[in-house]
C-alpha cells in the first residue's frame, strides 16, 4: 500500500465524519433564533447538548493526524491561516461556553448574550471552515520552503468567502433536518418550513459555487479525467441532494437526514479528488506545492500511525454509536437541562 495515499484518504474520512456529526449541531446554532421563546431555545440546545462535545473529537483527531502525517502541510496551513484559526478557536470556545452557561442564570441579558454568542460563533465556525476549503482549492502563495508569504487579502478572497457562505448553508440545512427529527408539535411543524427554506438556499449556493469552480478553476476537474470513477461520486452526490426534497415532502426526516449526511460526505470526497495529490497548492510556482509526498512524515511514521488508527478508530465509532443510541428520540420539555 502507498501509505501517503492511505493517509490522504483517512484524513478525508475524519473530515467527512466531522462535517456530518458537528455539521448538524453547528446548524442548530445557526438556526438558534428561529426559536420564538426561551423554552424553544432551550429545546434547541438540549437536542445537541449530550453530543456536541463528542462530535468535535473528530476535528481534534483530524488536526492531530494532519500534524503527524503531513507536518509540512500542517505548518504551512497554520502560518497562512494563523489569524483565522485563532478566530476559529475563540469561536469554538465561546460556543461551548454558551451551551453550558446559558441556562445557569435566568436574567434576560445573561441569556440574550449567550444566545447571540452561540448563534454568531456557529456561523463564524462554518464560514471559516468554508473559507479554508475555498483557499485550498484556489491555492495560496507558498514559497519553495513551504512558507506562506501572503496576507489576509490572500485568504479572504471572493471565491473563498462564497465557499464559506456555502458551508454555512450546508450546516443550516443539515441542522434543520436534525431539529425536525428531535422536536414535536408546533415547533416541529415550524421546522418543516425551515427545512424547505434552508434547502432552497443550499441549492442556489451549490449551483453557483459549482459553476464558478468549474469555470474559474479548470484544474479542479483535471483529476476527473485522470480518474473516470470520480464521476460516479459526483453522480451519487447529485442523487443524495435530489433525495432531500423528496424526503421532506413525503415526511421522511430520517431518510432526509441520511441524504444530507451523504451529501456532506460526497462533497468532502469531491474536494479530495479535486485536490489530490496536493495538500496545499502554491500559486507562485506549481512545483512548490505541498503534496502528499513532499509534505509527509517518514514511511515508518506513517505505518506506525496506520496501525494505531486501525486499533483506535473502531473505539471512536463504537463510542459515537452508543452515545447516539442512548440519547435517541424526541426532546421532551420535561427533560430539558440546558
Amino acid at each position: 500500500m502507498d501509505m501517503h495515499v492511505v493517509w490522504f484518504v483517512l484524513l478525508g474520512v475524519l473530515l467527512a465524519g466531522y462535517g456530518v456529526l458537528d455539521g448538524f449541531d453547528l446548524g442548530v446554532g445557526i438556526l438558534h433564533f428561529c426559536a420564538k421563546n426561551d423554552e424553544e431555545r432551550r429545546i434547541f440546545m438540549h437536542s445537541i447538548g449530550p453530543v456536541w462535545d463528542g462530535n468535535e473529537v473528530w476535528l481534534v483527531t483530524f488536526g492531530g493526524a494532519l500534524f503527524a502525517a503531513f507536518p509540512n502541510a500542517y505548518a504551512a496551513a497554520f502560518s497562512g491561516f494563523y489569524l483565522p484559526f485563532m478566530a476559529l478557536l475563540c469561536a469554538l470556545i465561546f460556543r461551548g461556553i454558551s451551551i453550558e452557561f446559558r441556562s445557569k442564570h435566568e436574567h434576560k441579558l445573561w441569556r440574550g448574550f449567550f444566545d447571540l454568542a452561540f448563534c454568531l460563533s456557529s456561523i463564524w465556525i462554518c464560514l471559516l471552515f468554508g473559507v479554508a476549503v475555498g483557499d485550498t482549492i484556489l491555492g495560496l502563495p507558498v514559497e519553495s520552503h513551504g512558507d506562506f508569504v501572503g496576507t489576509l487579502q490572500d485568504v479572504f478572497r471572493p471565491y473563498a468567502l462564497l465557499v464559506g457562505a456555502f458551508a454555512v448553508s450546508v450546516c443550516a440545512m443539515h441542522g434543520s433536518i436534525y431539529l425536525y427529527l428531535k422536536t414535536e408539535g408546533a415547533l416541529q411543524n415550524r421546522m418543516h418550513s425551515v427545512m424547505w427554506t434552508t434547502f432552497g438556499i443550499f441549492l442556489v449556493l451549490y449551483m453557483v459555487t459549482t459553476l464558478l469552480t468549474v469555470i474559474t478553476i479548470p484544474n479542479s476537474i483535471a483529476n476527473f479525467q485522470r480518474f473516470p470513477w470520480a464521476w460516479g461520486i459526483a453522480f451519487l452526490n447529485i442523487l443524495a441532494i435530489a433525495n432531500i426534497p423528496r424526503c421532506i415532502f413525503t415526511l421522511k426526516p430520517g431518510q432526509a437526514f441520511l441524504s444530507s449526511a451523504a451529501t456532506i460526505m460526497g462533497l468532502t470526497a469531491l474536494f479530495g479528488v479535486a485536490l489530490f495529490p496536493n495538500l496545499l497548492r502554491s500559486t507562485i510556482k506549481e512545483s512548490w506545492s505541498l503534496t502528499i509526498y513532499n509534505a509527509a512524515s517518514s514511511e515508518t511514521t506513517l505505518w506506525i500511525m496506520f496501525w494505531i488508527a486501525i486499533m483506535g478508530i473502531p473505539f471512536v465509532i463504537a463510542y459515537t454509536c452508543i452515545v447516539y443510541w442512548v440519547f435517541r428520540g424526541k426532546v421532551k420539555r420535561e427533560d430539558i437541562l440546558y
